[in-house]
Parts: structure tokens; sequence; C-alpha cells
């Protein structure tokens, strides 16, 4: 049975619920897997594993993770680790992977941490939620990449498989296994 920690950085839950399913899939699997936001003390200490979730805000991962990822990088260096990005721009094929999701390419060359695992996952798109400086940018942002712009839509992009197959590759990788 390995330990592994699910770090979250989220700003409309997205990452977390990523986190969830996660946690429920190592659990089902035998694993302790624990959930905790990024940043909130929690002691890397006695993992096996260790996985950073960051979603994007207005095209950048929040500056915390890259601050985390900073002052524990010699932890993150050790035990194994791994990293996935939220992103509605996910939501297409040609953006779903690390080396064609921009986002996650800028990512891996802006931090000294190298994950062993990357991963990519579509977001959720709630106009409702947000507000008004949000729900118009990402509008914006819509019409240029041809997604929904009614103010009305909800729609979760996130691939829940995609997910599932993740947190295969993190058992494989918190205990060894070829991922």
């Amino acid at each position: 049975m390995a330990r592994i920690l699910l770090l979250h950085s989220t700003v409309y839950g997205q990452s977390q619920r990523i986190c969830d399913r996660l946690q429920s899939r190592l659990a089902g699997a035998g694993h302790s897997a624990d959930v905790a936001p990024l940043g909130e003390g929690v002691s890397l200490a006695g993992y096996d594993a260790i996985v950073i979730g960051a979603s994007i805000r207005h095209g950048k991962h929040n500056p915390a993770v890259f601050e985390f990822v900073r002052t524990n990088l010699a932890v993150l260096q050790l035990v194994p680790s791994a990293f996935f990005s939220v992103s509605l721009i996910a939501r297409k094929p040609a953006r779903s992977t690390a080396e064609t999701n921009p986002y996650v390419r800028t990512f891996l060359e802006r931090s000294p941490w190298k994950p062993a695992l990357v991963g990519v996952f579509a977001g959720e798109l709630d106009y409702q939620r947000y507000g008004p400086f949000d729900r118009y940018a990402i509008r914006f942002i819509m019409t240029l990449t041809k997604g929904p712009t009614d103010l009305r839509t909800k729609v979760e992009f996130t691939d829940w498989d995609a997910v599932d197959r993740f947190a295969g590759r993190v058992e494989a990788l918190a205990t060894g296994q070829a991922a």
C-alpha cells in the first residue's frame, strides 16, 4: 500500500474535484491518498508520491504553485512526483497533452521541478459562477477558441476516464512500477 499526497491549487474547484477523483480511485486500489489545498501547511514527509494539480486563471498558473515548488524542491526531487494542469483549452485534443498544452509547457520551462508524470485535463465552464470580469474574459477566450459563448452555459469538459487512467499512472509511480 502506497501513501500518496494530492495537493491542489484551484479557483473554481475543478482541480480539487480531480484530486478527489484520484483519491477515490487510489483508495479503491488499496492505497492511502490525502487531498489538501496547496500551501496549507501540509507536511510532505512520509509520502511515497506527491501529486500537484493546478488550474489556469487568466492564462497562468497561480504564482503560489511556483513558490511551493521552489520551497519544497528538495522533497519533490526526492519523492516520485506528478503534476497536472486544468484549463479550458485542454478541451481541444490538440491542446490536451503535456507536449501540446502551452500552459503546461510554460510551467515546465519556468519550474526547477521536473515531475516524473504530467497530466492535462480540461476544466468546467460555468459562466454563472464567475464574477463579471472573469465571465467576460472567459467569454472572449471562448470566442477566440470557438468555444461556448452563451452566458447561460454550464458544461464540464473534464474527461473522467482520462483522470482514472492518470490515477493508474500515479499508482504505478508511487509503487515503483513502470507508468
